[in-house]
């Protein structure tokens, strides 16, 4: 089990409005600014800290980051309904993201949409029924 998971992004400016917005639908907020890191860290409404995402830059713990070298990750949040899956599309892609998969059933009772989203990350969000 995780207790966070870190995304490096390479522009702060537009990935943390695209990830503000997509999120809101599905009850996850920004809880902490850290403007000395470039970072926000994001939670859902139990207030945990799960998520932070920040600008890749210089050396973190002895590797230096190389904004041209490119490692998406996939990330998938639980949906609380069918319409918050819809709603974080339609922002995600308000807000910069690219369609990776439109709101639909998956099967064996998922229902989910997918978003690349600045830096080409694949963000996931589904609801199983």
């Amino acid at each position: 089990m995780f207790d966070h998971i870190g995304i490096f992004v390479s522009d702060f400016e537009k990935s943390i409005p695209f990830y503000e917005a997509c999120l809101a639908p599905l009850g996850i907020t920004v809880i902490e600014r850290q403007p000395e890191f470039g970072a926000v860290i994001f939670a859902d409404d139990d207030k945990v800290p799960f998520l932070w995402v920040g600008t890749a830059r210089g050396d973190y713990y002895g590797n230096d980051l190389d904004q041209n070298i490119h490692r998406p990750v996939h990330l998938s949040f639980r949906a609380p309904s069918e319409q918050s899956v819809k709603d974080f599309f339609r922002m995600g892609l308000k807000h910069g993201g690219r369609d990776n998969g439109e709101p639909e059933d998956c099967g064996g009772g998922y229902f989910a949409a997918y978003l690349l989203d600045l830096d080409g990350n694949n963000i996931e969000a589904g609801i199983r029924r």
